[in-house]
């Protein structure tokens, strides 16, 4: 039981590398012992939040860390053509195998992309702007590869809102984007954890101008 892993193993990546190294070991066993087990609650928030307010031109979709596929499960049932973007080729490889997907991607968010200019018409991530993994200046890129009036809806961790500097990119970003919406919700329904059993993440929403 000791090597099972968990939320402390996640919060501690600090480079691509160690999100390599940890997804690797754990992509077998992580819908199981982790999403289902703790009721990790990110990916359904995220698609319900798609689904308040996309509209049908919010086409086609980019999860953005995308794992296992959880997001993509819950949009699924929007017939819409997703990609799947990750770092993890073993992740990705389950996320394959659940039929969710276009198109996967194996790529590091931090380096430029090989995807066109105003390509997406909408950007969706869940539990990637968190501890160690990928910070707020990935947000200009995903502006590139995205189209005029695209929608973003992602979570960021709450503790990182500020002290990651996400307050202070989507204030430069601000004329690029339309004024965001934020709701804070829990990450868990049943983590008993008491350092991050009761972690909140912020659902950013807007669109590209």
């Amino acid at each position: 039981m000791s090597e099972k892993k968990g939320v402390k193993d996640a919060y501690s990546i600090k480079t691509p590398e160690d999100s390599i190294n940890l997804y690797r070991s754990w992509a077998s066993t992580y819908d199981s012992d982790f999403a289902k087990q703790n009721d990790y609650r990110s990916p359904i928030e995220i698609g319900k939040y798609f689904d308040k307010y996309s509209n049908h031109k919010d086409t086609p979709i980019l999860d953005v860390g995308a794992g296992t596929g959880l997001v993509g499960e819950c949009l699924d049932e929007s017939s819409r053509e997703i990609d799947a973007i990750d770092i993890s080729p073993e992740m990705l490889n389950i996320a394959r195998l659940k039929n969710c997907y276009s198109k996967i991607i194996e790529a590091d968010l931090t380096k430029r992309l090989l995807i066109n200019d105003n390509h997406y018409g909408a950007i969706v991530s869940a539990g990637t702007f968190t501890h160690g993994h990928v910070g707020p200046d990935v947000l200009d890129e995903l502006l590139r590869v995205t189209r005029s009036g695209g929608l973003f809806i992602f979570t960021i961790h709450y503790q990182l809102y500020k002290q990651a500097g996400f307050d202070k990119k989507i204030l430069e970003i601000e004329k690029s984007i339309t004024k965001p919406n934020f709701h804070e919700v829990s990450v868990y329904g049943n983590n008993l954890d008491k350092d991050h059993g009761s972690d909140k993440v912020i659902i950013t929403v807007f669109r590209k101008k």
